[in-house]
């Protein structure tokens, strides 16, 4: 456990002593394998079967730790996967310390020409980024893109603000201090969130924008989204983006969002699907069209080099991480994505996991 003090943090960001809170709070990175990932098995060419090891995005990460343990009770076969975090996995990946990265972002033409390799991206489950709120005795929270915007902007302050209370008929809405939570890491869901903020607000647009790892003029950093999801939980006025997984794992409230059609959804697997139906399964799909469609939706990946006889992996560890990679495309993995608040592939974006999986060679051969 480690001790954490918060404070204000004003937009010139200086900080105020108005408030001051002590939490407790776990450790935000989490580990299937509870260990760090220098830690983590490794290959060997002496063992005996392959050990499978990843790292990355923790927005997956509830689907990964179920979906891999039931590989690992099927086939006999260790899987780990680290959550830490987007930017650390795909380090790991480019120091070819772990078989395969799992990304929240598809990664810029800059990075992919730092790996010392090709690679190919594929996709492996939809998920949705939600605003979890802590404010007791409001249920249904609606905001905006705009609003969100504002609130981290330091623009709106109160609760009880004309602009929220103005859609949000009828609510009593407090007259507290709104306390924003953001990400302290380099992250997927930190991409997602402002990637959405960045098309729906001109005024973030300029002065922040998309990305990983943001500055931000107002509010307290977690690692992690179980950081940021535990810090709202336990902070009466709190509000953060945490992947929906996260928000129902630690029982936080979630705000229904208005989507491009003017309507307010909540995220759900039929409205993440709705998403999907929108765009393809190589980018981003924030603010899509479609009555229905969650707006803060995504894909998210897992990316892999393309040439696996690298850092003296054998064969059938190559092979061993592609029928894995397989099995978690098929309808009996993708059926675990609705029991962790995730959403399974559409068929279209499953045919496209198969073709990029099918380019993976050893020694230039083609596995299959």
């Amino acid at each position: 456990m480690e001790t954490t003090k918060i404070n204000k943090i004003s937009k010139a960001g200086g900080v105020c002593l108005s408030f001051t809170m002590v939490l407790a709070i776990a450790a935000a990175t989490l580990f299937t394998s509870g260990r760090p990932i220098e830690e983590l098995p490794k290959n060997t060419a002496a063992s005996r079967k392959p050990v499978i090891t990843a790292a990355g995005a923790t927005l997956p990460l509830p689907f990964y730790s179920e979906a891999f343990k039931m590989y690992w009770e099927k086939n006999d076969i260790p899987v780990t996967y680290a959550g830490i975090g987007t930017e650390r996995g795909f380090r790991s990946l480019k120091n070819q310390q772990i078989d395969f990265a799992g990304v929240d972002v598809p990664p810029t033409k800059e990075e992919l020409d730092s790996l010392p390799a090709p690679s190919i991206l594929v996709p492996t489950c939809m998920a949705a980024v939600t605003i979890a709120y802590n404010l007791e005795g409001v249920d249904n929270l609606h905001l905006t893109g705009e609003l969100i915007a504002d609130i981290y902007m330091g623009k709106i302050q109160k609760w009880n603000d004309g602009r929220i209370a103005a859609i949000n008929p009828g609510k009593q809405l407090p007259d507290k201090e709104i306390y924003p939570v953001f990400r302290l890491d380099g992250s997927g869901t930190t991409y997602i969130f402002s990637d959405y903020l960045t098309k729906t607000n001109a005024d973030w647009k300029t002065k922040i924008g998309t990305g990983k790892s943001l500055t931000f003029p107002r509010g307290v950093a977690a690692t992690g989204n179980t950081g940021v999801a535990g810090l709202v939980g336990r902070v009466p006025g709190a509000i953060g983006y945490v992947a929906s997984e996260y928000a129902t794992s630690f029982k936080t409230q979630s705000a229904w969002v208005r989507n491009l059609a003017g309507n307010f959804v909540q995220a759900t697997s039929e409205s993440v699907t709705a998403a999907a139906g929108m765009g393809d399964a190589t980018g981003m799909i924030t603010n899509p069209e479609g009555s229905n469609a969650y707006p803060i939706s995504c894909f998210t990946w897992v990316i892999l080099y393309q040439e696996q006889n690298y850092a003296g992996r054998s064969r059938s560890e190559a092979e061993a991480s592609v029928k894995l990679l397989e099995w978690l495309v098929s309808p009996e993995a993708q059926a675990v994505t609705t029991q962790v608040q995730c959403s399974p592939l559409p068929q279209k974006a499953v045919e496209y996991a198969k073709r990029m999986l099918d380019k993976v060679t050893y020694d230039g051969k083609k596995l299959k």
